[in-house]
């Protein structure tokens, strides 16, 4: 986590302020504060950071300073917890859609980290909270294609500084009660001890690009998201899945646990409801979300981690939504 601890009630008095030109809209939309689900989140800055202006070399020259810190404390913690050294890391996928730069974060880090020269490196951007998911089934389809290898999979993901004050839209003033800074990392190989990333898949529906997503701003990223999207996982993202599932060959009737995203309480409630999940239903995202934030791709690896400390035996289904708009799965079993 960045070094920066913000509550809930200070981005709501931050956000009263900051968008005091237009109270009406703002009343409206006050209650997103206390209904999200949320108590706190980390920031790459410090909350007054957010009432300046920032364009695009400022935000990438934090972004990335940031992020390289992030990802190369999650990195070297997921290696020491895999029993392995850095030098034995044979590829590296790297998930991030809050900034850009090139040479790419992955190569930025191996000048802090002794990583092999010879190491394949896969950087991915415009997954959005998908990320977690999708970017976690392209490291095991990596590793999968090359038995033996060893793949590093990093998420990090600041979605604090992408906050523009100028952008008085619905969707700024929701996101400022859900979105915080993180990163997270996890090591992929073929033939170890452990849970077994068996298949994954994913559903990019028709017609559905304004969903979800940035808008390219003169300053920086504009953030776009719906406000249906809660009512489109109650309605459609039962059916995607269970397509994927038949894929699979995996009855749903089989499924023990869920390992969803929680993009925000609606979302979380609208997942319970369109997966008939028993109480105490998604807990542990809930648990996520109200420690964290919606960390866009990082947070469902914060979920995997807590689900894994509780050994869990059985199948258990992963899952999120990014822009396109796109479902990504992924089955995770016992060997």
């Amino acid at each position: 986590m960045p070094p920066y601890e913000i509550h809930q009630t200070e981005v709501e008095q931050f956000a009263r302020r900051l968008f005091a030109s237009r109270p009406k809209t703002f009343e409206r939309l006050a209650g997103a504060y206390a209904n999200a689900g949320i108590d706190k989140r980390y920031s790459c800055v410090p909350l007054e950071w957010y009432e300046q202006p920032h364009g695009w070399k400022d935000r990438t020259e934090i972004f990335v300073e940031s992020a390289l810190d992030l990802l190369a404390g999650a990195a070297q913690q997921a290696i020491e917890d895999a029993g392995l050294v850095t030098a034995d890391i044979d590829g590296i996928v790297t998930v991030s859609s809050t900034g850009l730069v090139v040479p790419s974060l992955d190569a930025l880090l191996m000048e802090r980290m002794p990583f092999r020269r010879d190491v394949h490196r896969l950087p991915i951007f415009g997954l959005g909270c998908g990320g977690g998911v999708l970017g976690l089934s392209r490291a095991a389809a990596l590793a999968q294609a090359q038995p033996g290898s060893r793949w590093l999979f990093l998420v990090v993901e600041l979605c604090g500084i992408t906050f523009r004050g100028a952008d008085l839209s619905k969707s700024n003033i929701i996101a400022t009660a859900l979105f915080g800074d993180g990163a997270a990392a996890a090591v992929v190989q073929v033939d170890t001890a452990g849970k077994r990333l068996a298949s994954w898949g994913e559903h990019c529906w028709p017609d559905s690009l304004d969903v979800m997503g940035w808008n390219i701003e003169e300053d920086g990223f504009g953030v776009q998201f719906s406000r249906d999207i809660p009512q489109l996982v109650r309605s459609q993202m039962r059916e995607a899945a269970d397509r994927f599932l038949e894929k699979s060959s995996l009855p749903f009737t089989r499924l023990d646990h869920f390992v969803f995203h929680p993009g925000g309480a609606k979302v979380l409630s609208a997942l319970e409801e369109a997966f008939d999940i028993p109480p105490p239903g998604l807990e542990l995202a809930r648990d996520v979300l109200r420690e964290y934030g919606n960390m866009s791709a990082a947070t469902v690896l914060f979920v995997l981690e807590r689900t894994l400390a509780q050994q869990p035996d059985g199948v258990s289904l992963m899952g999120a939504l990014g822009p396109g708009f796109t479902a990504g799965f992924l089955v995770m079993d016992d060997q």
